[in-house]
């Protein structure tokens, strides 16, 4: 039961990460109803401006930066590349954002090297036992902080006048840009969104219990991808659902793998994409997304 209720919490944890991630694919597709396959190299770009300078500034404002810099990086994609694209297919797009992802992530691996960098986070390897149940405080921190951030976002979606221009965006773009809206702003501000929040996940997934920043780091945009695509590719809360669903998922498949074996090994990897496809033979569209009226 102890064990259960520690993947049970280790899931959650987790899976907010993935949900902060899995709204940054949310938030650009809202704005350009683009698939952003460039949000590893976002992520990574985030945790490495953070862990290079932690040592020198300290860790709050090395996090700020790193949270900065993501975000530049973002909308520079949007305003040096995307918007030179604008008027293509939406396909296209995507198999760009793809090229932009190469680029970025290889020079990146190429200034890391085969080093594991520490962003100097403040928890340690410390935990916290409360009957019995086992947890580290990074997970803790992580589970508060991507709360945090995602009730905010979700404020400010419902709330502003930039979730204003947002909602008309995506609800109708042509409408939205005859009453006045700057699609190109509403876009712009998308792509920086998503990077401060690929590069506060990229804290998350980088300290204990893990070693800490490597190549491999990227790779975690692929897990929250299925996220994203479960809970609706057009749906803020299908982002935090899905965050979840995906976290507890893989936590329970990785921590129960002995029992699974004849699933084979890896399966806590595999586990995400097999609770897609099933929920997408089920709801195309997503738990939350939005189905497309068809004319029959």
């Amino acid at each position: 039961m102890t064990t259960s209720v520690e993947l049970l919490l280790g899931g959650l944890s987790i899976g907010s990460v993935y949900a902060l991630i899995a709204l940054g694919f949310v938030v650009i597709f809202k704005a350009t109803e683009v698939v952003n396959f460039a949000h590893a190299s976002l992520l990574l770009a985030g945790g490495y401006v953070t862990a290079v300078l932690h040592d020198d500034i300290g860790f709050w404002p090395a996090l700020l930066v790193g949270i900065a810099g993501a975000a530049t990086v973002g909308a520079g994609i949007e305003f040096f590349v995307m918007r030179r694209y604008r008027g293509s297919d939406h396909s296209v797009l995507a198999i760009v954002t793809i090229g932009v992802d190469i680029l970025l992530i290889t020079e990146l691996t190429r200034r890391m090297g085969t080093d594991v960098l520490a962003l100097g986070d403040p928890w340690g390897n410390e935990v916290v036992s409360v009957g019995g149940v086992t947890l580290a405080q990074t997970r803790i921190a992580a589970f508060l902080a991507a709360g945090l951030l995602i009730t905010v976002f979700l404020l400010a979606f419902r709330y502003t006048s930039w979730g204003v221009s947002m909602r008309a965006a995506a609800e109708n773009p042509q409408t939205a840009a005859l009453m006045g809206i700057k699609l190109g702003r509403v876009s712009l501000a998308a792509w920086a969104v998503a990077g401060a929040l690929a590069a506060v996940a990229a804290l998350f997934l980088t300290v204990f219990p893990t070693p800490g920043l490597e190549r491999a780091t990227s790779l975690a945009a692929l897990k929250a991808f299925p996220a994203a695509i479960l809970g609706g590719l057009d749906s803020t809360t299908g982002a935090l659902a899905g965050g979840l669903i995906v976290g507890v998922t893989e936590s329970f498949a990785t921590g129960y793998q002995s029992d699974l074996a004849f699933l084979g090994r890896g399966i806590g990897d595999l586990a995400p994409y097999l609770v897609m496809v099933a929920v997408l033979l089920i709801r195309p569209a997503g738990l939350f997304g939005t189905k497309e009226p068809a004319r029959v």
